[in-house]
C-alpha cells in the first residue's frame, strides 16, 4: 500500500540515493522491517591535528618546504660524515625554526579545537519517551526530536515540526551561513499532530549536499486505518545548523543531517593556500645561492686534489697517513670532501630567513588590525586579518574587481518614485526638477494627468501583496527594520511604528512606498494577508501560492484570493523578465520611465498582474503541488510551472528605488586608478543602473568613450550573434588597442588628457558567448581579443553576472600574460567565489552579513578603507619584506665569503674561520632582531605622503624591488664587503708584532676580528637604511651590538665544562688589548659603508616625486 502511494508521487525513488529517517526512532506501524540506519553523530571537527598525530603530521608538512628539507639533509651529513663544523651549528637553527612554526600552527589548531568543543558540548533539549532530556549537542542522532528556544542556534539541520506561533511559522536569521542578516520565514510540515510523542512518521530526503538553498524530501504520516499522508518538504521546512531562531518562543524539529553532514559543515571549504609573489622570488634567489654554494664546494674540492698531487704536499714528514686513510677509496674520499665543503659554506643559504619572514607576516598583520583609521563607529569593529601570508601582495595589486551592491553602494534602499500606467508619481520628499516641472505639492503628486483611480489602487495593492515581508510582532522591541538602517520611529503616528522583516532591502522600501500613498500592509496571519486602504478599511486576501524570487527568473509572484472569490496573480521583477510576458502595447508607455530611472542610477522593478479563472487556477494549483512533491529535478519542474503561470499578464506600472553610494566611494576609486590599478566592476545588476553608478564613482568620466558588448548591441538583423560578436570585438580591438597611442610609463591618466579613454561594458549572456563559443575553435581567439580590449580600457563594467561568472573573469585575468596580481572586494555571499579566486580577497563587513568576510583574506568595515590598506599598508609591507629578503641574502654572503677565501690559505683543509658558537649565533642572535624590527616599523615615506600621492604606488609595481637588478646590487655589495673584510684583516696580519709583548695572533683571533667587523658592518648598514627611527629600532640595533660584545667576553672568559676544546678562551679580550686591531676594525667598518654613503650623497634626484622617493629607496635603479 505504501509502495503504491510512493509510486503515485513521482515514482522516482528507485534511482534516488535518499535516506529514510524515523521520526523519534519509532518503527512505523505498517513497515515490515524497522531498520535503524547508521548516520554520523553530531560532532563538528574543523581542526587539522589531534594530540597523537600532531608531531608526525606537522613535521611532514614542514619538511615539504624545500629550505627545511635541505637543512635536514645538511644536518644528517654533519652527523654521518666527519665534517669541520659540529652538527649543532646547523641543527640548532633548524630546530629553532621547526619549533617556532610548530608552536604557531599548534596554537592556531588549539583555538580551532576550543571552538569545536564549545559547539559540541553545547547543551540541547531532546524529547525522549515523552520527557525533555538535556544532552550535549554532539550526542544528537538523526531522527531525534529537538527543542530550540528563541535566540538559540540550531544544533543540526532540522525539519520544522511544530512552532509556538499560531500560523505554524518561525523566523530565522542565517547571518553566519550566507551572511544575510534579514529574517527568513520557515514553515512547519502541515498536519503534524500536536502530540509529537506519538507522531508515527518517516521522512525520505536526499543525501547531504552543500547547497544552502536546495532541499528535497517528503514526509509520510501514518494514521491508523488510513492511507499514509504524504507531505512535500522543501528548503522552507529545513532549519540549518548555524542559523538562529528569532521572534518565535520555541520550536520542535526532527534532526535530518548531523555533524559533518550538515550543510554548514559541507560548505566549509578549506581555503586553498594562496602563495605570495614574494615567496616565488625568494625561491628563485635561493636557487642562485644554491648554485653559488655548489660551485664554491666544487672549486675547493678540485683545488684540494690539485694541491695534494704535488710532491710532498699530500703526506708531509710530520703528518704521515694512517693505514686506514691509505685504504679508503679515492672517489669516496673526494665525495666526503665535497660534502664537508658544502657543510662549511652551507650558511650562505639563510634558514632563519623563513622564520623571520613568518614572524614579520604574523606580527605585521596586527598593525592592520590595530589601525585606528579602520575602526568604524557604526558597527564598532575594525579591520580583520584572516591570512597573514599576503600582506606584501597588497602592495602589488594590478587589477581590482569590485562588486557593486553593498560595496560601491550602501545597500540602503529608499523609494523615489513610481509610474502607474505611464503617469509619473513623485514621492513627497523630493523637491527636484524633472521634465521641467518643479515637484513640490501634495502627498502624491500627479504630474498634470494621473492614472485612473482603479489602476492606482490596483498598483498599490500589488505593492502591498507581492512580497515576502513580515510585520514585526508588537511584543518584540520595534527599533528598526531588520534589514535597513533606522526605522520610521521618529514619526508621531503609531501606524508608522511598524518594523518590517524582509529578505531584501528593496522589498521593505516598496512596502514603505505604498504606505506613503495610503496603503498599509498589516501583516500575514495564517495564510491571510491584511491591508489597510486609503479609506482606512481593512481588506483581507487569502494567500494561495508564493512563486519565490530566483536570480535566473529575476521575478517573484503571489497568487491571492479576494473576499469576493476572484483569484489574482501579482508579479514584480526586472524589466527584462517582465516585458516579454505582458502585452507589447502596454510596454511602450512604461519603458521610457524605466530607462530614464535606470540612467539616473535607480533600481527599477516592473509590476504586472493577471486574473486567473477557476480552471486556470486549478491547473496551476495541481501543477505547483506536484512539482513541489517531486524528489528529483524539483527545481526544473517548479521553474517550468512558474513560467507557465506567469504569462499573458498585464503591466500596471514600475517603481524606482535608490541605492546610495558608499561614503568616499568616488575618491577611493580615483586613488586606485591614480595608483595604476585597473578597476573592474562585476555586478548582477542591470546595465543602466550599474553604468550610472560607475559615472558616480568617476570610473567613467564625461569624455570616456564606452565600448558596449551586450545582448542589445548583438541584436543585428543580418548576422548571427557569434558573427556580430566577432565583428564588434575586432572593431573595438582596432580602436582601443591598435590605434591607441602607446602610454608612457609613469603617466597617470589625469595628466594624459590627449589620448582617448575607453570604458568597456559587457553583460553575462555575452560573456558566456565569449567564454564558450558555439565552435570550440574560436574560443582562444575570442578570449585573447576580449582580454586585450579590457586591458587597454581604464575601467571595465560587467553586469548581469552570475556568481560563478565573476570567478571566471577573475581567473581569466589572473592567468593572462604576465600573471598580474588580482584583488577582489565584495560584501555578500554571492561574491565568495570571486574572493576565493583572486590572489587577495577582501570582504566588507556590510549589510549582507558575514559570508564574504569569513572567506576573505582581509576584512574592512567600509570601501573607503581600501585606499589606505593598499596605498599605505600594502606599499610599506612590500618595501619592508623586499628589503628583508635582499638583506638576508646579503648578510649571509658577507658571512661566508671570507670563509671561502680562507680555504686558499689553509691548504683546502676545511678549516673553519669562525668558532662554532659564532656560526650558530650569527643568524639567530646577532643579526636577526634589527631586521625584524626594521621589517615591522619602517616607513621610508610617511603614510600621509603615500595617501596623497597615489602615483608613488607605481614605483613598486611589478615586484620592482625584487627584480634581478636590485638583487645583483645587493650581491655585489656583499661580495665587495666580504673581500674587504678578509683581505683587510690579512693586510693587518702581515705585521708580525701586533701585541706589545711581541706575541703573534693565532687563526682564531683572525676569524674573530673578521667576525667583529662583519657584525658591526651589517648592523650599521641596516641603521643607514632606516628612515623611520623609533625607540624599538634604537633598542634592537644598539642592543644587538652590545650583546655581541658581551657574549664574546662571556664565552671566552669562562672555562666551560661541556666543551672538549675551547678555541676562544680569552681570544676576544686579548684581541681588544691590541691597538692595531681596534684601528683595523674601525677603518674596515668605515670603508665598507663608504660606497653606501657616497651613493646617497652624490645621487642626483630626478623626476617629480624624487625628492621623497630617492631618499628612501635603499638602492639605485
Amino acid at each position: 500500500q505504501q509502495r503504491q502511494k510512493l509510486k503515485k508521487c513521482g515514482g522516482d525513488e528507485k534511482r534516488v540515493d535518499s535516506r529514510t529517517i524515523y521520526v523519534g526512532h519509532r518503527p512505523c506501524p505498517d513497515t515490515e522491517a524497522f531498520i535503524p540506519s547508521k548516520f554520523c553523530d553530531n560532532r563538528i571537527v574543523s581542526s587539522k591535528y589531534t594530540v597523537w598525530n600532531f608531531l608526525p603530521k606537522n613535521l611532514f608538512e614542514q619538511f615539504r618546504r624545500i629550505a627545511n628539507f635541505y637543512f635536514l639533509i645538511i644536518f644528517l651529513v654533519q652527523v654521518i660524515v666527519d665534517t669541520p663544523t659540529s652538527p649543532v651549528t646547523s641543527g640548532l637553527p633548524l630546530f629553532f625554526v621547526i619549533t617556532v612554526t610548530a608552536i604557531k600552527q599548534g596554537y592556531e589548531d588549539w583555538l580551532r579545537h576550543k571552538a569545536d568543543n564549545e559547539v559540541n558540548k553545547y547543551p540541547v533539549t531532546v524529547l525522549e519517551d515523552g520527557r525533555s532530556v538535556k544532552k550535549e549537542s554532539e550526542k544528537i542522532k538523526v531522527g531525534d526530536v529537538v527543542e530550540v528556544v528563541e535566540d538559540e542556534t540550531f544544533p543540526c539541520d532540522l525539519i520544522l515540526l511544530q512552532s509556538s506561533r499560531e500560523d505554524g511559522t518561525c523566523f530565522v536569521t542565517t547571518a553566519s551561513l550566507d551572511g544575510e542578516s534579514n529574517h527568513k520565514t520557515h514553515y512547519t510540515v502541515p498536519d503534524t499532530e500536536k502530540d509529537l510523542q506519538a507522531l508515527p512518521a518517516t521522512i525520505e530526503c536526499e543525501q547531504p549536499q552543500p547547497d544552502l538553498y536546495k532541499f528535497v524530501g517528503r514526509m509520510h504520516i501514518y494514521k491508523p486505518e488510513q492511507e499514509p499522508a504524504v507531505r512535500s518538504l522543501g528548503p522552507e521546512n529545513l532549519l540549518l545548523k548555524g542559523a538562529t531562531l528569532k521572534n518565535t518562543k520555541k520550536i520542535y524539529g526532527v534532526a535530518v543531517y548531523t555533524g559533518m553532514e550538515t550543510k554548514m559543515a559541507l560548505n566549509y571549504q578549506g581555503k586553498s593556500q594562496k602563495r605570495s609573489a614574494v615567496e616565488k622570488s625568494i625561491n628563485a634567489f635561493l636557487l642562485v645561492y644554491l648554485c653559488i654554494l655548489i660551485s664554491k664546494a666544487v672549486v675547493c674540492t678540485t683545488l684540494k686534489y690539485v694541491w695534494q698531487s704535488k710532491e710532498g704536499q699530500d703526506e708531509p714528514w710530520y703528518n704521515q697517513k694512517t693505514q686506514k686513510e691509505k685504504d679508503t677509496n679515492m672517489y669516496l674520499k673526494m665525495f666526503t670532501d665535497f660534502l664537508s665543503f658544502m657543510v662549511l659554506f652551507n650558511f650562505i643559504i639563510p634558514v632563519s630567513m623563513y622564520v623571520t619572514v613568518e614572524m614579520q607576516k604574523f606580527l605585521g598583520s596586527f598593525f592592520i588590525t590595530w589601525d585606528k583609521d579602520f575602526f568604524d563607529p557604526e558597527i564598532q569593529e575594525g579591520a580583520l586579518v584572516n591570512t597573514s601570508d599576503l600582506n606584501e601582495e597588497l602592495g602589488q595589486v594590478e587589477y581590482v574587481f569590485t562588486d557593486k551592491t553593498g560595496t560601491l553602494t550602501q545597500n540602503n534602499m529608499e523609494f523615489i518614485e513610481c509610474c502607474i500606467d505611464g503617469f509619473q508619481y513623485k514621492h513627497r520628499d523630493t523637491r527636484s526638477e524633472l521634465d521641467g516641472f518643479t515637484v513640490t505639492d501634495g502627498p502624491v503628486n500627479k504630474l498634470q494627468q494621473k492614472a485612473g483611480q482603479e489602476k492606482e489602487e490596483l498598483f498599490l495593492r500589488a505593492l502591498c501583496l507581492c512580497h515576502t515581508v513580515q510585520v514585526k510582532e508588537a511584543g518584540s522591541e520595534v527599533l528598526a527594520d531588520q534589514v535597513d538602517g533606522i526605522d520610521g520611529l521618529l514619526l508621531p503616528q503609531p501606524e508608522e511604528e511598524r518594523g518590517f522583516i524582509a529578505s531584501s532591502p528593496d522589498e521593505i522600501a516598496l512596502v514603505r512606498g505604498a504606505m506613503e500613498y495610503g496603503f498599509t500592509f498589516l501583516g500575514l496571519e495564517s495564510k491571510s494577508m491584511k491591508i489597510k486602504n486609503r479609506e482606512n478599511n481593512i481588506e483581507e486576501y487569502k494567500l494561495l501560492h508564493v512563486l519565490n524570487f530566483d536570480p535566473v527568473r529575476r521575478r517573484m509572484s503571489v497568487i491571492v484570493q479576494t473576499k469576493s472569490g476572484e483569484t489574482l496573480l501579482f508579479c514584480k521583477g526586472a524589466d527584462s523578465s517582465i516585458f516579454p510576458r505582458v502585452r507589447p502595447e502596454e510596454v511602450d508607455r512604461i519603458r521610457m520611465h524605466v530607462e530614464r530611472n535606470a540612467t539616473e542610477g535607480y533600481r527599477t522593478l516592473c509590476v504586472a498582474y493577471k486574473q486567473l479563472s477557476a480552471e486556470e487556477y486549478a491547473v496551476a494549483d495541481t501543477g505547483l503541488r506536484e512539482a513541489r512533491l517531486a524528489l528529483q529535478d524539483r527545481e526544473q519542474k517548479l521553474m517550468a510551472m512558474y513560467n507557465q503561470v506567469e504569462t499573458g499578464m498585464s503591466l500596471i506600472g514600475a517603481t524606482a528605488v535608490e541605492d546610495r553610494l558608499q561614503e568616499e566611494a568616488a575618491e577611493t576609486m580615483e586613488a586606485l586608478q591614480g595608483a595604476g590599478m585597473k578597476v573592474w566592476v562585476l555586478t548582477g545588476d542591470k546595465m543602466e543602473t550599474a553604468k550610472s553608478t560607475c559615472y558616480a564613482c568617476r570610473l567613467f568620466q564625461r569624455g570616456t568613450e564606452l565600448l558596449e558588448l551586450t545582448v542589445r548591441t548583438l541584436e543585428d538583423g543580418r548576422l548571427k550573434r557569434e558573427e556580430k560578436l566577432l565583428e564588434l570585438l575586432r572593431d573595438y580591438h582596432r580602436r582601443a588597442v591598435q590605434d591607441a597611442p602607446p602610454v608612457k610609463a609613469g603617466v597617470t591618466r589625469s595628466w594624459s588628457t590627449a589620448n582617448q579613454d575607453y570604458g568597456f561594458i559587457i553583460d553575462g549572456a555575452t560573456l558566456s558567448l565569449v567564454m564558450n563559443p558555439p565552435r570550440e575553435a574560436d574560443a582562444s581567439q575570442y578570449r585573447s581579443l576580449f582580454l586585450q580590449i579590457c586591458q587597454n580600457c581604464t575601467a571595465v563594467l560587467c553586469c548581469r553576472m552570475a556568481p560563478l561568472q565573476k570567478a571566471q573573469i577573475v581567473k581569466m585575468v589572473k592567468n593572462s600574460k604576465g600573471s598580474p596580481i588580482t584583488l577582489s572586494i565584495g560584501d555578500g555571499a554571492n561574491d565568495v567565489s570571486m574572493i576565493l579566486e583572486a590572489h587577495v580577497g577582501i570582504g566588507i563587513k556590510g549589510k549582507e552579513g558575514r559570508q564574504a568576510v569569513r572567506n576573505s583574506d582581509y576584512a574592512i568595515p567600509k570601501l573607503k578603507h581600501l585606499k589606505k590598506l593598499l596605498l599605505a599598508h600594502g606599499h610599506l609591507y612590500y618595501v619592508r619584506i623586499a628589503h628583508l629578503v635582499q638583506y638576508f641574502f646579503y648578510k649571509n654572503l658577507c658571512f661566508i665569503l671570507p670563509q671561502f677565501l680562507y680555504q686558499f690559505f689553509c691548504g683546502y683543509s676545511q678549516q673553519p674561520l669562525y668558532d662554532a658558537a659564532y656560526l650558530t649565533m650569527y643568524n639567530i642572535c646577532f643579526t636577526s632582531m634589527p631586521i625584524l624590527a626594521y621589517s615591522l616599523l619602517e616607513q621610508h615615506i610617511s603614510m600621509e605622503i603615500l595617501l596623497d600621492n597615489a602615483a608613488l604606488y607605481r614605483e613598486i609595481a611589478n615586484n620592482a624591488m625584487l627584480r634581478w637588478r636590485p638583487f645583483l646590487y645587493w650581491t655585489v655589495l656583499g661580495i665587495f664587503q666580504g673581500l674587504l673584510f678578509f683581505f683587510g684583516v690579512r693586510f693587518l696580519f702581515s705585521n708580525p708584532a701586533l701585541q706589545d709583548n711581541g706575541q703573534v695572533f693565532g687563526n682564531w683571533s683572525y676569524g674573530t676580528i673578521v667576525f667583529t667587523v662583519l657584525v658591526f658592518t651589517v648592523t650599521l648598514k641596516l641603521a643607514l637604511d632606516t628612515r623611520h627611527w623609533t625607540w624599538i629600532n634604537h633598542f634592537v640595533i644598539w642592543g644587538s651590538l652590545a650583546f655581541y660584545v658581551f657574549f664574546s667576553f662571556f664565552w671566552g672568559g669562562i672555562i666551560w665544562p661541556f666543551l672538549k676544546q675551547q678555541r676562544l678562551y680569552f681570544v676576544f679580550a686579548n684581541m681588544l688589548s691590541s691597538v692595531s686591531a681596534w684601528l683595523v676594525i674601525i677603518i674596515l667598518i668605515l670603508l665598507s659603508l663608504l660606497p653606501e654613503i657616497l651613493l646617497v650623497v652624490l645621487r642626483k634626484p630626478r623626476g617629480p616625486h624624487s625628492r621623497q622617493v630617492y631618499l628612501f629607496l635603499p638602492f639605485p635603479f
